[in-house]
């Protein structure tokens, strides 16, 4: 079984903050102490971070699941409970996150060390202790913990490599890789050999060296998701120098020229900034065509042959001053984070005749938080719910007496104030 994974979907779930605690002071002489319920502890957070060691998203692929640790509930005598553990998830540079049902990109790690808050783990509840005012002397409720957010995400690695190669099926990119570069990829006389792609690192002394990538063989129709060719296309994106990889041999009878012409249209067609890239276009195979064949193949170009090693000197001299002149000339793109701000506030909308929904962070969490199960609590969220306009909105939305009003996934029976 295939250990390179370049695509997976990963749910993953912050830590819930631990409830605040309804406690009073109970001790020696003093029988009637004041409140002192400590604060639930925030859960912990997800990160993603860019790992120069890890090189596949493997690890997500059986275990699909990550959840981030829960904040202690607090206690008595005011002790606040334990913050949950925030979770990092390494995953290799060059991964890009989106989201899996909207497909919105949320983040792009493209260098080691880069950082992606995925989710926020919920705030703590404060315990009864914090309500103490000149009014309310022996506050008995105490906020609920928040849940922590949750999301399922989409995860793509695009391999980050200086050369690409490029070429069809069993046209001797594996053999080259494995002879310009101590990669040892698979390698078999029929087409689809490589079914992963495989990265060698070509050094040609102690201050130049570069990636090479060997991509997986393409076919015509590969831009339109023909044999894999997304899962293989979208690997060449990153590369800085295309080195195109023709059959001067094929078993086919498909001529260079075609070759060529079926390549760069199926690139074009997939992303066509990348006929822009610079490029290095050879001939593979050159033992086994004699010159006067190569002459009746119109072929004027560089020959190289991976088994006798001809051609390769000057092929890998060429590929490092592209790549040397491509480093020079770009300038290296930042890890890209989409931060979306959250609305604040509150609004109402109609969900129906007679059925009211209050949306927004601040007016979820004044129910989420508090309980809904005693008296003096539901004079509280009525209290704060009242202080940031609820009423005056539901009053402008047409709310009638008796209408149902939802909030936070409780409803609530509509009143106005008289």
């Amino acid at each position: 079984m295939s250990q390179f994974v370049d695509e997976c979907q990963l749910n993953v779930k912050a830590g819930d903050g631990g409830a605040g605690c309804v406690s009073f002071r109970r001790e020696g002489p003093v029988v009637y102490g004041g409140p002192n319920g400590g604060d639930g502890g925030n859960g912990g957070d997800i990160w993603f971070v860019a790992d120069h060691n890890v090189a596949s998203l493997l690890a997500f692929r059986d275990y699909p699941h990550r959840k981030a640790g829960s904040g202690v509930h607090g206690k008595g005598k005011d002790m606040h409970g334990r913050r949950g553990e925030s979770l990092e998830i390494s995953v290799p540079m060059g991964t890009v996150i989106s989201d899996m049902y909207g497909g919105e990109l949320l983040a792009e790690l493209v260098n080691h060390g880069d950082r992606w808050l995925a989710v926020a783990g919920g705030r703590g509840g404060r315990g009864n202790a914090k309500f103490l005012s000149n009014k309310r002397r022996a506050p008995n409720f105490a906020e609920q913990g928040e849940h922590g957010e949750e999301r399922w995400l989409k995860m793509e690695l695009r391999l980050m490599a200086d050369v690409a190669l490029v070429g069809f099926p069993n046209v001797g990119k594996s053999t080259l890789i494995s002879v310009i570069s101590q990669a040892k990829p698979k390698i078999a006389n029929y087409p689809f050999t490589t079914l992963e792609p495989n990265l060698g690192v070509v050094a040609l002394d102690e201050d130049t060296e570069f990636v090479v990538a060997d991509i997986p063989g393409l076919i015509e129709g590969a831009s339109e998701g023909k044999g894999l060719g997304h899962q293989f296309l979208r690997h060449i994106e990153r590369a800085l120098v295309l080195c195109i990889m023709l059959d001067l041999a094929p078993m086919d009878g498909v001529s260079p020229q075609e070759q060529e012409r079926v390549l760069l249209q199926e690139l074009g067609q997939y992303q066509p900034d990348l006929l822009d890239r610079p490029r290095v276009v050879v001939g593979t195979k050159g033992d086994s065509v004699q010159p006067e064949e190569l002459q009746a193949l119109g072929w004027e170009g560089d020959v190289i042959s991976s088994v006798t090693r001809s051609g390769l000197n000057d092929l890998v001299g060429k590929l490092a001053q592209r790549v040397h002149d491509a480093r020079q000339a770009i300038e290296y793109a930042e890890g890209v984070v989409t931060i979306r701000p959250e609305a604040k506030g509150a609004m109402v909308e109609v969900v129906e005749p007679g059925h009211f929904r209050l949306v927004g962070r601040e007016g979820e969490r004044i129910v989420a938080l508090n309980g809904v199960t005693t008296p003096e609590a539901l004079s509280y969220i009525d209290h704060r719910l009242e202080r940031i306009g609820v009423p005056k909105m539901l009053a402008k939305a047409g709310a009638q007496e008796g209408d149902v009003i939802w909030i936070a996934g409780f409803s609530f029976e509509y009143s106005p104030d008289v």
